[in-house]
């Protein structure tokens, strides 16, 4: 099914309010009110159609907790790959597809976003590179980076928390894994908005060729970097995805196409810089807006195991993707809802993370769940995030030294001015302007 035509004139706000006999008929995640609180239509679907179809955005929503279980459990019959290629630059990807084959060194497609057994193998060459004991190893690193960053601007009293501190010290923190010790962090910023516009589902053809020329841009700054790697490897993460290999029982080795290498890199970048940037902008506006939260971080700074439950009860509370999508490849039943083959899902993970038959009371911020670890803020089966010990450690970081440094941290707008960035795939904060002084001794 064709995309429809983006109207820029089109309304930009839902017509009708949550309670409304038509609310789920009318109600999309196309709106701007409905992208920046979601809550009542999540809500409304699980209750009503836990199954739901948003006509305008033309996809499939899977809101309950059991149901994205099932979807995950079952990678072959909710494919990945094939829901990712259906969603990127979703009505106009020929188009787009041809400029980066011209313009930006080839078109890659994401090696890691497929099926079973092409992502088996990819994930067996590559898992080594992401464990948890080599993060570990980087954490006084970035822990360093975190701490000057945050001292640069503790004394000034105000920043905007997403542009000045998220954004930057997630960049920071990649690259400096990656490798890449030369960059532009407003270039950075711009390709991460550049590639997940293409899974957003909001650009119309003018943004396309904007974003595409961004990409271009992108990708042949890391083909640059990755032949440096082939000839001279380094301990880095691109020289560990560019060499990265598995040797056989019967003596053959296996690596990465170079094509492959492309789209993984340029996955790590992306993903290690625009979600983790979107969960710490979240962090920033938590404690912004509930400081006994603050506080009680700030007694318990020093306690690993609070620290710990605090991010996670965080990333449940306030997870930083939206959802990603699925693919049918037959005809199944899901929760009672008949699924043609070819149906495009969205398995919608901020909602799953707030269901009241999995949480109950979803929306209180509560440490001591029994099945805080539950979440599915890094989706779940094969495709569960291989970046996920990163994300959980940066923002652990950050959760530290931010309380450390600064206090009496505030909004510095009304919570209904916040706006969000216009993608179904995350929820992110736009700009976030706050104020604070810095906690002495």
């Amino acid at each position: 099914m064709a995309a429809p035509a983006i109207d820029k004139d089109a309304p930009k706000i839902c017509p009708v309010k949550p309670g409304d006999p038509n609310y789920l008929d009318e109600a999309s995640l196309v709106y701007e009110d409905i992208l920046a609180n979601p809550e009542p239509y999540y809500e409304a679907m699980r209750e009503h159609d836990p199954v739901h179809y948003d006509k305008k955005l033309q996809m499939w929503l899977i809101t309950r907790y059991e149901d994205l279980q099932t979807v995950n459990a079952d990678p072959n019959l909710y494919a990945v790959g094939a829901g990712y290629r259906e969603q990127y630059s979703k009505g106009f990807f020929e188009e787009f597809k041809a400029i980066l084959e011209k313009d930006g060194g080839g078109f890659f497609p994401d090696a890691i976003m497929s099926e079973p057994p092409y992502h088996t193998r990819i994930r067996r060459l590559i898992e080594g590179t992401f464990t948890a004991h080599k993060v570990k190893e980087l954490e006084g690193r970035i822990r360093k980076v975190v701490v000057d960053l945050i001292d640069s601007f503790a004394g000034n009293g105000s920043c905007d928390a997403v542009r000045d501190f998220a954004i930057p010290v997630t960049i920071h923190v990649i690259c400096e894994q990656l490798g890449i010790s030369l960059y532009d962090a407003k270039k950075i910023s711009r390709w991460s908005e550049a590639v997940t516009a293409q899974i957003g589902r909001m650009q119309n053809r003018e943004q396309m060729i904007e974003n595409a020329r961004h990409i271009c841009e992108l990708q042949k700054y890391l083909i640059n970097e990755m032949k440096d790697r082939e000839a001279n490897p380094k301990n880095d993460l691109i020289s560990g995805i560019v060499h990265a290999s598995v040797t056989h029982e019967d003596g053959t080795v296996e690596k990465l196409t170079f094509e492959e290498a492309v789209s993984i890199v340029r996955a790590v970048l992306i993903a290690g810089n625009d979600t983790t940037a979107t969960a710490l902008g979240n962090l920033a506006y938590l404690l912004a807006t509930r400081p006994d939260l603050a506080e009680a971080l700030y007694e318990n700074v020093d306690d690993d195991r609070f620290v710990t439950r605090f991010v996670e009860e965080h990333l449940r509370r306030m997870p930083p993707i939206r959802g990603l999508s699925r693919l049918t490849m037959e005809d199944t039943v899901l929760n009672g809802k008949h699924l043609p083959k070819g149906s495009h899902l969205l398995n919608v993970y901020g909602s799953g993370n707030h269901d009241p038959q999995q949480f109950p009371d979803p929306l209180e911020f509560k440490m001591d769940r029994p099945n805080l670890g539950r979440h599915v803020v890094f989706g779940g089966g094969v495709h569960r995030c291989i970046g996920l010990a990163l994300a959980r450690m940066e923002v652990k970081i950050v959760a530290q030294e931010l309380i450390r440094r600064v206090k009496d941290l505030r909004l510095a707008i009304d919570p209904g001015d916040i706006r969000y960035m216009p993608t179904v795939a995350t929820q992110t904060i736009a700009n976030l302007p706050v104020t604070f002084s810095r906690r002495e001794g």
